[in-house]
């Protein structure tokens, strides 16, 4: 919109300044000099307001009058509410905004009191606002929603006065509050900094005394005062929180919004105060108040910044003291869990029986889980080498530490040494990340390989550099991995033979075979059927939730006559499926469906306990016939042989394809 014309009793002869915190000023125009505006010193006018640029805006002579021009600021300049993007000449009456200072263009003779002039700032008086609350509410000088010292220092450093100081407080502060344990310790910690940072005389900080859901609420519903909540937790003690007017911290906590006030004393003095919030997971939940003195030090917006910063830097210690006393509730739960999870492992894998057979696999568990040595469990598929691996673990130092499993016969040769060894991303098609392998995850544990006489060859060689005490690779890498794991390997292979016809290193079996414990059948140990027989009847009417008492004499008659190929882990098959199938409370013999397998150990003998012919043959050929004749009793079903001779599937394929290229 063009100026109107101007004529010289409408060309103004003076500047009238209201500036908020410094109050009014009157600036003549003299010709030939230039007016200023912005917040470093050295401007004519300086401007108390953190929306002025250091250099904003200056008025200078020109040949048709004064003229005003924007200085590239920030935040612009408005004159009659119009932006200025161009010299633009004043005339009389025109107000120019800066932020919320105000230069008013006036002409003639200064008044000798030009505060009759200024209009005045502030709330608006509804008659029922008490009077305490009015005059604080019309002393407000300055107000923000956020501070931008902690969000980019950089920025804050080129707008912001003392903000060296003002870093170096705020890292102190972060520091001390990360070292704080409880609410009343950060809250004296935050204190602190900020009355130093501002000059305050006294301070108090007012939260809520459970900080969480609580204060979330209290701040949602606003049906009640906000200082009900807020003055629950006072530091420091000695100031008690009615000194601080409850509309002040309602002010505070309703628009969510610091202020700085600057008000009269009832003595004649001025006192300043700064009034921020404290926010919680978003919410305004407490206040930090200050008082500074006006007649010693004037409080200034860069205050108001700095403070805002040390509540903003309050509520993320309150926000991680939350954070971490739910992490330590759920840390002591899940203890609490790991240790009922590990009672509970130790009542599965503990070894049941009083025969003199498991008696000696005791007592040398017993000598051999104190040291280092690496462990030979061998016996039958089934007999219990696993549970004799976990005891030796469960016996150790390292029982703390993981006990990971792993079947060497269940995978191939690539994925068994990706298993073992892990890999890298990209070391193979669909290695998408990098992988622990197991020798990782049992670092400081026990790493228990079944089968380990289906181990590859290849495999074999890194698997006795790793025995040995030398790093590794993962697949696909070249970074070398140093772990601390005991070995225990377990097998029902006969190794020496497996070494006479070179299919098992010799050095890999003579570093294996440093203790070597031999799991009996359970053929070997009939004083310990009935034992685990209650055992499993025990857990399994607990699991089902079925009312049975035990087992019919027939039934125990059976059992003890059965050779039991599967070993310990078919008699828990037989009476989970007795106990899962029976209407009675006793379980009978016709209810365990004892198959008529002769045992991998003793083929002459079956469950009708009768001997059978005896015909001298190799291990390897009575496996072959055992397979074969479990395969043609199940009609070829792979997966039903497994599970009747107690071995993987893939075992079985394994087998199947070494007899087929003999």
């Amino acid at each position: 919109m063009p100026s109107p014309p101007t004529t010289p009793s409408s060309l103004p002869t003076y500047l009238l300044v209201r500036d908020p915190v410094s109050g009014q000023a009157v600036v003549p125009l003299l010709p030939g000099e230039r007016v200023t505006l912005g917040r470093a010193p050295s401007n004519r006018v300086v401007l108390h307001d953190e929306q002025a640029s250091r250099f904003h805006a200056e008025i200078f002579g020109a040949p048709s009058g004064w003229s005003i021009r924007d200085l590239k600021s920030r935040n612009g300049t408005l004159v009659g509410g119009e932006p200025v993007s161009a010299d633009r000449l004043l005339v009389t009456g025109d107000i120019v905004a800066i932020g919320r200072v105000e230069i008013v263009a006036c002409a003639g003779e200064p008044l000798a009191d030009s505060t009759g002039e200024a209009e005045l700032l502030g709330g608006t008086a509804t008659g029922e606002m008490p009077a305490e609350l009015e005059a604080w509410h019309a002393s407000i000088t300055h107000r923000r929603a956020k501070s931008r010292l902690l969000d980019d220092i950089r920025e804050a450093a080129g707008t912001a006065p003392r903000v060296g100081r003002a870093a170096a407080e705020l890292c102190r502060l972060a520091f001390s509050l990360g070292r704080a344990s409880d609410l009343k310790a950060v809250a004296s910690q935050a204190l602190e900094s900020a009355m130093q940072g501002s000059g305050a005389a006294r301070g108090i900080v007012l939260l809520p005394e459970q900080i969480g859901e609580q204060a979330g609420q209290a701040r949602r519903d606003e049906t009640g005062p906000a200082s009900d909540f807020a003055r629950t937790v006072a530091v420091p003690a000695e100031w008690s929180s009615a000194a601080v007017s409850p509309g002040v911290i309602a002010a505070v906590l309703g628009t969510d919004e610091a202020v700085l006030a600057c008000a009269a004393t009832p003595g004649g003095g001025r006192v300043a105060s700064i009034s921020a919030p404290i926010r919680q997971g978003g919410y305004a939940v407490g206040v930090l108040h200050l008082e500074v003195d006006a007649q010693q030090r004037e409080a200034t917006p860069d205050d108001l910044e700095f403070v805002m910063a040390v509540c903003d830097a309050l509520g993320l210690a309150i926000d991680n003291l939350a954070a971490r006393e739910v992490l330590s509730t759920r840390l002591a739960r899940s203890a609490d869990e790991n240790e009922q999870l590990r009672r509970r492992l130790g009542e599965e894998w503990h070894m049941i029986g009083s025969s003199a057979g498991l008696k000696n696999i005791v007592a040398q568990i017993e000598r051999v889980a104190a040291t280092k040595a690496t462990v030979l469990i061998r016996g039958e598929s089934g007999a219990g080498k696993e549970l004799v691996a976990r005891a030796i673990h469960e016996a150790s130092s390292r029982r703390t530490a993981p006990f990971v499993c792993m079947n060497c016969a269940a995978l191939s040769e690539t994925l068994l040494e990706s298993e073992l060894f892990g890999h890298e991303k990209g070391a193979f098609t669909g290695a998408t990340e990098r992988k622990a392998g197991k020798f990782e995850a049992a670092h400081k544990g026990t790493l228990f390989l079944d089968e380990i006489g289906e181990m590859s060859p290849a495999i074999q060689a890194k698997f006795l550099r790793v025995l040995e005490g030398h790093p590794f690779e993962r697949v696909g890498g070249s970074a070398r991995v140093q772990v601390d794991v005991r070995v225990v390997a377990a097998t029902n292979r006969n190794l020496e033979e497996a070494v006479a016809a070179g299919d098992f290193r010799r050095d890999l079996y003579f570093r294996l075979k440093v203790v070597e414990i031999l799991v009996p059948p359970l053929r070997k140990r009939p004083e310990d059927i009935e034992t685990l027989a209650a055992h499993f009847l025990k857990r399994f009417a607990a699991e089902a939730a079925r009312r049975v008492r035990g087992f019919t004499p027939d039934a125990l008659a059976a059992m003890q006559a059965y050779h039991w190929p599967g070993n310990i882990r078919e008699l828990r098959n037989s009476v989970e499926r007795a106990v899962v199938l029976s209407q009675d409370e006793w379980i009978d013999a016709h209810e365990l469906a004892l198959s008529h397998l002769s045992s991998a150990g003793d083929t002459g003998q079956i469950s009708t306990g009768r001997p059978a012919p005896f015909t001298p043959t190799t291990l390897d050929e009575m496996e072959r016939k055992q397979v074969l004749a479990t395969l043609e009793a199940v009609g070829g079903n792979k997966t039903k042989a497994a599970a009747m001779l107690g071995i993987e599937r893939s075992t079985l394929d394994r087998k199947m394809a070494r007899w087929a290229k003999e």
